[in-house]
Protein backbone atom coordinates (compact mmCIF):
# COMPACT_ATOMS: atom_id res chain seq x y z
CA UNK A 1 0.00 0.00 0.00
CA UNK A 2 1.44 3.37 -1.01
CA UNK A 3 0.48 6.46 1.01
CA UNK A 4 1.32 10.15 0.76
CA UNK A 5 1.49 12.74 3.51
CA UNK A 6 -1.28 15.31 3.98
CA UNK A 7 -0.67 18.90 5.09
CA UNK A 8 -1.99 19.42 8.65
CA UNK A 9 -1.27 22.93 9.95
CA UNK A 10 2.50 23.41 9.99
CA UNK A 11 3.06 19.64 9.92
CA UNK A 12 2.22 16.65 7.77
CA UNK A 13 -0.02 13.72 8.66
CA UNK A 14 -0.22 10.15 7.51
CA UNK A 15 -3.80 8.91 7.12
CA UNK A 16 -4.18 5.28 8.20
CA UNK A 17 -7.13 3.35 6.78
CA UNK A 18 -9.84 2.29 9.23
CA UNK A 19 -9.40 -1.40 8.34
CA UNK A 20 -5.75 -1.30 9.43
CA UNK A 21 -6.63 0.55 12.64
CA UNK A 22 -9.30 -2.03 13.46
CA UNK A 23 -6.95 -4.93 12.67
CA UNK A 24 -4.34 -3.52 15.08
CA UNK A 25 -7.00 -2.45 17.62
CA UNK A 26 -5.80 1.15 17.47
CA UNK A 27 -8.18 3.86 18.66
CA UNK A 28 -7.62 7.63 18.88
CA UNK A 29 -6.61 7.08 22.54
CA UNK A 30 -4.01 4.38 21.77
CA UNK A 31 -0.46 5.58 22.46
CA UNK A 32 1.79 4.93 19.47
CA UNK A 33 5.55 4.48 19.39
CA UNK A 34 7.26 6.05 16.39
CA UNK A 35 10.81 4.92 15.65
CA UNK A 36 13.27 4.87 12.78
CA UNK A 37 16.49 3.17 11.81
CA UNK A 38 17.41 6.08 9.55
CA UNK A 39 15.86 4.47 6.46
CA UNK A 40 12.49 3.17 7.61
CA UNK A 41 9.73 4.60 9.79
CA UNK A 42 7.96 2.23 12.19
CA UNK A 43 4.69 3.06 13.95
CA UNK A 44 3.36 0.57 16.51
CA UNK A 45 1.01 0.56 19.48
CA UNK A 46 2.92 0.95 22.74
CA UNK A 47 3.31 -2.42 24.45
CA UNK A 48 1.10 -2.94 27.50
CA UNK A 49 3.45 -3.09 30.52
CA UNK A 50 1.01 -5.33 32.45
CA UNK A 51 1.01 -7.86 29.62
CA UNK A 52 4.82 -7.81 29.51
CA UNK A 53 4.98 -8.35 33.28
CA UNK A 54 2.66 -11.38 33.01
CA UNK A 55 4.80 -12.79 30.20
CA UNK A 56 8.03 -12.28 32.19
CA UNK A 57 6.47 -13.97 35.25
CA UNK A 58 5.32 -16.95 33.16
CA UNK A 59 8.76 -17.24 31.55
CA UNK A 60 10.49 -17.17 34.94
CA UNK A 61 8.13 -19.85 36.28
CA UNK A 62 8.74 -22.03 33.23
CA UNK A 63 12.51 -21.63 33.56
CA UNK A 64 12.40 -22.53 37.27
CA UNK A 65 10.27 -25.59 36.60
CA UNK A 66 11.75 -26.89 33.34
CA UNK A 67 15.07 -25.05 33.00
CA UNK A 68 17.29 -28.08 33.47
CA UNK A 69 15.33 -30.22 31.03
CA UNK A 70 15.28 -27.47 28.43
CA UNK A 71 19.02 -26.98 28.80
CA UNK A 72 19.64 -30.69 28.27
CA UNK A 73 17.42 -30.67 25.19
CA UNK A 74 19.38 -27.73 23.80
CA UNK A 75 22.65 -29.64 24.11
Amino acid sequence: MVKTLTKHGNSYALIIDRAILELLKITPETPLEVSTDGKMLTIAPVADPKRRARFDAALAKTNRRYGRALKKLAE
